[in-house]
């Protein structure tokens, strides 16, 4: 339990005491440990030591309180990643559709001409077998399966939505993998192999795939076609790299760090590391989209059990919003109104089956849960997309072995069995003109 979580979830007079001791008055803050001292002095069963201890003004006071002002604040943001409001959008992004939503192109009435022809289907990685099943969305029925490189983790759409790429990053072995899907066809072609494919992005103008090694907390940038590498960018202090989602005008992209509680931002024009950012009560930051008018960051966080708010260009913490056990990923609706929070009802990495997971409804404009849809008899909510007419919500159980598709209007949902540890399922074919990548994140 976190320092923040004691201090709200313990009210008696000896747990304010505990907290108000030593580092720990440091960690809280000025502000933090004012409050503190402020109602312990008046519990009437404090000690006279721990009464002087907890007195403004006192000498221990004093002592705790300048320590509190020297700490650094670890959601602080860093002065050096902050970025323009005004900056000229990425040379060879195609314009918005309507700059006030960056979602406007992705509307259930915009399919690309690209995509005409494309068999409808959900692309569904299992991770421990090794395979792709293929559901038709109609049916709700498999339909095909086949086997890929190892430990596939999810499927890509590619810039220029031509294929579908499955990420196999054969987790703590030297070959991993790119699958290409002929989404005409739904057929799988030959592998590339590429170090570490946990995930992949696409630079906004297409002309480079970021394929995300994970393990070697690096970004590589490849031919989106050949997947020769062009260029790698290392983040040393985001360890457990991961999900990505990108500004409005495509300049910078934010970067979460599974497993150092960060955010890493990362200038896409200069390809470098701009700068870290600190959660304040988070343990292992997941899926990560932007609100439709660009100006917030929801970054889903799986130990704090919530989406924190991140205001991008300044790259600082603004909120947090409670949704459920485990959050994971994060869609928006076709119209841009709602962001489906998938909560996997687990903290672990590799939970047990039937937890209590669910689905969160936060509204953009209110910044409110509108509603939550539980599984029923548990589950493990983790990727996937939503369907081209916005009826459905696809997910993928990650430690039950099904796939989940859920009705946007009520949070009924269908269940179909799939191979072992299904992880980042696609849907296909979705409504946008280019693909940043991961599941499916469309503009």
């Amino acid at each position: 339990m976190s320092l923040r979580d004691t201090i709200l979830r313990r009210h008696s007079g000896r747990a304010l005491l505990a907290v108000c001791a030593g580092a720990a008055c440091v960690a809280l803050g000025v502000v933090a440990f004012d409050a503190l001292a402020n109602a312990a002095s008046r519990l009437p069963e404090l000690s006279a030591e721990w009464r002087e201890f907890c007195s403004p003004g006192s000498f221990r006071h004093r002592a705790a309180l300048r320590l509190a002002q020297a700490a650094p604040n670890p959601a602080a943001p860093d002065p050096a990643a902050r970025t323009p409001h005004d900056a000229p959008p990425f040379p060879g992004m195609p314009p918005l559709v309507d700059p006030a939503n960056i979602y406007a192109g992705i509307a259930a009435d915009r399919l690309s001409p690209a995509v005409a022809g494309d068999l409808p289907r959900v692309y569904v990685p299992n991770r421990r077998s090794g395979d792709v099943y293929v559901i038709d969305p109609a049916s709700l029925k498999v339909i095909d399966r086949f086997k890929v490189g190892i430990n596939p983790q999810h499927v890509v759409p590619s810039w220029d939505l031509r294929t579908l790429w499955v990420a196999n990053n054969a987790e703590g072995r030297p070959d991993g993998s790119l699958t290409p899907i002929d989404p005409r066809t739904g057929k799988p072609g030959r592998s590339i192999a590429v170090d570490d494919p946990y995930n992949m992005y696409f630079t906004p103008d297409g002309k480079a795939a970021i394929v995300v090694a994970e393990a070697f907390k690096r970004l590589d940038f490849r031919d989106p076609q050949s997947m020769a590498l062009i260029q790698s960018l290392e983040t040393p202090d985001c360890k457990g790299i991961n999900h990505a989602d990108f500004s409005k005008d495509g300049r910078y992209a934010i970067f979460t760090c599974e497993f150092e509680g960060k955010l890493v931002k990362i200038d896409m024009v200069a390809r470098k590391v701009l700068g870290y950012l600190t959660l304040s009560r988070g343990g292992m930051p997941q899926d990560i989209r932007s609100s439709p008018d660009g100006k917030v960051f929801y970054v889903a966080d799986m130990h704090a059990d919530g989406v924190f708010e991140i205001d991008g260009d300044e790259f600082a913490e603004i909120g947090f919003i409670a949704t459920g056990i485990g959050t994971h990923g994060l869609y928006p609706s076709r119209d841009g109104r709602k962001l489906y929070v998938a909560n996997r009802g687990s903290h672990r990495v590799l939970g047990p089956p039937h937890g209590k997971g669910s689905v969160s409804v936060i509204d953009f404009a209110t910044r409110n849960i509108e509603a939550t849809w539980p599984i029923p008899g548990g589950g493990s909510p983790d990727m996937g997309n939503v369907s081209a007419d916005g009826k459905r919500l696809w997910l993928s159980g990650r430690f039950d072995d099904v796939v989940y598709a859920i009705d946007t209007t009520s949070g009924a949902v269908a269940i179909i069995k799939v191979g072992k540890e299904p992880h980042g399922l696609t849907v296909w074919p979705q409504p946008g003109r280019y693909s940043l990548g991961h599941t499916g994140n469309l503009r």
